[in-house]
């Protein structure tokens, strides 16, 4: 796998140095040089970059989409009944065209880490049915 690929090159996989320590290595060398306009600059700088990580980010349209799909699928499982990826896909109608296994997997992953959906394996085959997985413990 490259640096590049999407989920790899984050913030939290780097061992780099991140925005807000580069500007504060550079106003330092600059403070060390008696370089007042500079100094003055790279405050700015990690001001703005500080102001800009604290903003609320807005969900993106793909985000959007997802959530309103896991809202129709918890809609569409009907109480103590299991599913299969599969049978989801070939019977449910909550799924716009083009919708992959794997995305389902992804947004089932993320309903049952809200504690909507519970997941059991038979015979190496996922099931998922309404409720948590609390409530065998």
């Amino acid at each position: 796998m490259t640096e590049h690929q999407k989920g790899i090159d984050t913030m939290a996989n780097r061992n780099g140095i991140t925005i807000k320590a580069g500007f504060e290595r550079a106003r330092d060398v600059f403070a060390q040089m008696g370089d007042t306009e500079m100094v003055e600059f790279f405050e700015k700088r990690i001001a703005q970059n500080a102001k800009r990580s604290a903003s609320e980010r807005k969900l993106t349209p793909h985000q959007l989409e997802n959530q309103r799909i896991k809202e129709a699928l918890v809609n569409e499982m009907a109480d103590g009944v299991v599913y299969s990826i599969g049978e989801m896909l070939a019977s449910f109608e909550c799924f716009p065209d083009g919708m992959t296994a794997n995305r389902l997997s992804a947004l089932l992953t993320q309903l049952r880490g809200e504690n909507l959906v519970k997941r059991t394996e038979v015979k190496g085959k996922a099931y998922f049915e309404l409720g948590s997985e609390d409530e065998d413990a």
